[in-house]
């Protein structure tokens, strides 16, 4: 199954994929859906044929969960990119956060903040908990999950790496897309712990090529540790690390500037395409 937030005559409704329509499911977005503790069941029982439905030529999409009540994002999990680095592989999961107001649409343009001459890409597989969960383990974990999505982790580096923690890099103001479709992962080989392509590319070249199945700290796993920790909720999202060929890693680096087409893409997730827009004015100007 394959749910997605629509824009709608200025407003969102949660959607669910069905060949070239997509039916309304009778929320305004996927993470309202997600709420109701029988979700699975109300996407499911959406009738196409007395229920609104939209087409999918010109569809135009929103971020997935616009107020995840938390996002929380996981730095060198893949082993191949860890290895290259000369890094040794970590005994623990690397965390941040990001927060809502930092995600975007699908295929929204990205405004490149005037403050970062490092403006980097980062594709990544995306959970979505359909569940709240505390302390999950196995079956709890794999059932928390309600499906898979793609972020792209726009990064300053400049500012990522003012001081050893990394936040004041991730949270800049909607350059996170995430989207455009949850899909479950019953659709999904690997189930919730998919083996998927995972690609980026800028202006055509790709820059990234990988495989989910490297991935060294996977989602279960992932749902495991930060659930010790704090309750995941219906909606919250968590982003699972890139891997390599990022800008900041190359010789020479190369980094984003304005006027650049960026699509991140997992095999059976869809893609995101964005354009990024030169630096946004400073305040005052």
């Amino acid at each position: 199954m394959k749910l997605a937030t629509l824009r709608v005559d200025g407003a969102t409704r949660a959607v669910r994929l069905d060949g070239d329509v997509l039916t309304d499911l009778g929320r305004p977005d996927v993470g309202a859906l997600l709420a109701h503790q029988d979700w699975r069941q109300r996407a499911a029982a959406a009738d196409p044929t007395t229920a609104k439905t939209y087409p999918t030529r010109g569809a135009e999409f929103a971020t997935l969960v616009p107020d995840p009540s938390k996002v929380v994002c996981v730095g060198l999990n893949y082993r191949r990119h860890i290895q290259e680095m000369g890094r040794v592989l970590p005994t623990h999961p690397t965390l941040f956060a990001k927060f809502a107001d930092t995600l975007t649409g699908p295929s929204d343009d990205i405004i490149r903040p005037a403050e970062t001459a490092e403006f980097d890409w980062e594709v990544e597989l995306a959970v979505v908990i359909g569940a709240s969960v505390h302390r999950a383990r196995g079956a709890d974990a794999e059932a928390a999950i309600a499906g898979f999505t793609i972020l792209n982790d726009l990064t300053c580096r400049d500012w990522q790496f003012r001081t050893r923690e990394w936040l004041q890099g991730k949270i800049w103001q909607s350059t996170s897309p995430v989207g455009p479709f949850l899909v479950t992962p019953d659709d999904l080989p690997g189930g919730t712990r998919p083996a998927l392509g995972l690609r980026l590319l800028v202006d055509g070249e790709i820059m990234q090529s990988d495989t989910t199945a490297d991935l060294l700290f996977d989602p279960v796993t992932l749902v495991e540790y930060i659930s010790t920790t704090v309750r995941l909720n219906p909606g919250d999202i968590i982003a699972t690390g890139t891997p390599g060929g990022v800008g900041h890693a190359r010789s020479p680096q190369r980094f984003l500037r304005g006027g650049e087409r960026v699509v991140a893409e997992i095999d059976g997730l869809g893609r995101l395409d964005n354009r990024i827009i030169g630096a946004a004015p400073e305040a005052g100007n």
